[in-house]
């Protein structure tokens, strides 16, 4: 694929003294921008309403976003090693905006499949290649503090619906109309190609020869972190890649079932209680959720560089089973446990994402772990389905049941826990990868950005 100049790697190589402090925020105002698809919950009972869609189809935007951003990362994670973080940030730019743009004409022409399209297909292709374009780049920039560097940056994926949902609550209104939403829908798009932009223009890579001054001391050898490299043809031969295709598809799933569904979730469960939530309230809950899976991604993932990264999603899927079983059993009690288990799990959720790409580097080294990374991410494809078809359809078919209130989630949250369960006991299946998978001595440098 022949890449325009501007865009292409051998125009991004950083100069000698240039710092790598400017690449986290790079990748920010590309995470930033795509993270506004955790505030799509916002738009869910809008145009249930304006468009007369049952929870179930408003979700189908979201879901397909999801599962074209596990497809474009697979299916382009290796264009991306090869062609460089600026010339994905750059399709990840028109891809995320046009779905914008789509959608609007969706909602303004009544065609609820342009939005799905739109959104969830053309946009989601953004989604995939956006989330990927850093992490390789950051990685290669920060090889002694991988978990921290990917941490920064992702982190901007889970906050990005901190503002995305108070912006696009502002702009709905209190009740809004078809010509509300398809503004709204067409503000984003704009808005975000210039925030977008900024990243591309900014992004370097690391000349070949450069180290960082406290690489010799923070990259020896450790019992699960190998110094050898893998391919990402050879990755997918090992059982540790999907050991943890199955560990990020459950903890994703667990995650996303909330995520997904906040804002009406937690209207439903305090409905019939003596201090129901209103529509403003819920706003703020899903960006109180915003922000902890914003901060879960940056200080689990820090955290993980010290305590390693087995023992940390050991925490996430445990700790978040419990959290699951504490809410299934309280029911609708008490809105403060219900509020801060939520917030835990998200901060599971995000922590789990971000420490992902260390986790991989960790196993199969720096050659082609961006490849490798978007490879793995055909599991969050799957939760993207699962999560919601979960959620969305218990829910759903509760209430054609004639039930209410905590009922319409309480089998959901069941299922969450055993998988959980199941995720937690994928991770203690992750060993070392046998050295016959190892790349040969000295090939590694010549095939790095393959």
């Amino acid at each position: 694929m022949a890449v325009p100049g501007f865009l292409a790697r051998s125009r991004i190589v950083a100069p000698p003294g240039w710092t790598r402090w400017l690449v986290p925020p790079a990748a920010l105002s590309i995470h930033l921008s795509i993270g506004q698809a955790y505030a799509w919950s916002v738009f869910k009972t809008p145009l249930e309403k304006t468009l007369g869609l049952s929870g179930t189809q408003s979700g189908l935007p979201f879901q397909l976003g999801i599962v074209m951003l596990g497809l474009s990362a697979a299916f382009g994670g290796t264009l991306v090693e090869k062609n460089g973080p600026r010339w994905a940030m750059a399709v990840a730019t028109v891809c995320f905006s046009a779905g914008f743009l789509l959608a609007a004409l969706g909602v303004a022409t009544g065609q609820f499949w342009l939005v799905v399209a739109g959104y969830g297909g053309v946009g989601g292709i953004g989604l995939g290649i956006g989330y990927i374009s850093p992490v390789s780049t950051l990685i290669k920039w920060f090889p002694d503090r991988p978990g921290m560097a990917t941490g920064i940056a992702i982190m901007g994926f889970g906050g990005g619906a901190l503002i995305a949902s108070p912006w696009s609550s502002a702009m709905l209104g209190t009740s809004p109309t078809t010509g509300d939403i398809a503004t709204a829908f067409l503000i984003h798009g704009i808005v975000y190609a210039v925030f977008m932009t900024l990243g591309v223009l900014i992004v370097r890579v690391p000349a070949d020869d450069w180290r960082p001054a406290r690489a010799a001391a923070q990259t020896a050898a450790k019992p699960m972190i190998s110094t050898a490299n893998v391919s990402a043809a050879n990755a997918l031969k090992t059982p540790q890649f999907w050991c943890l295709w199955i560990v990020l598809c459950l903890n994703v799933t667990a995650g996303i079932g909330i995520l997904e569904k906040a804002a009406p979730m937690i209207s439903d469960f305090f409905k019939h209680t003596s201090a129901p939530v209103s529509t403003a309230s819920a706003a703020g809950f899903v960006a109180l959720l915003s922000l902890t899976n914003m901060l879960g991604r940056f200080v689990w993932s820090s955290t993980s560089d010290l305590v390693g990264r087995k023992n940390i999603y050991r925490f996430y899927l445990g700790v978040g089973a419990l959290l699951y079983l504490v809410i299934a059993l309280t029911t609708n009690s008490s809105k403060l446990v219900f509020v801060l288990c939520a917030m835990l799990i998200l901060s599971f959720y995000g922590g789990g994402f971000a420490t992902l790409p260390a986790y991989l580097k960790d196993l199969f080294g720096t050659y082609q772990v961006g490849a490798i990374h978007g490879r793995l991410l055909t599991a969050w494809s799957a939760a993207g389905v699962l999560g919601p078809l979960i959620v969305d359809g218990i829910a759903d078919s509760q209430k054609a049941a004639g039930k209410t209130g905590p009922d319409l989630y309480q089998l959901s949250f069941w299922i969450m826990i055993g998988l959980l369960v199941v995720g937690f006991v994928a991770n203690e299946c992750v060993r070392p990868v046998k050295e016959k998978f190892h790349e040969p001595t000295g090939q590694t440098a010549v095939g790095s950005e393959a």
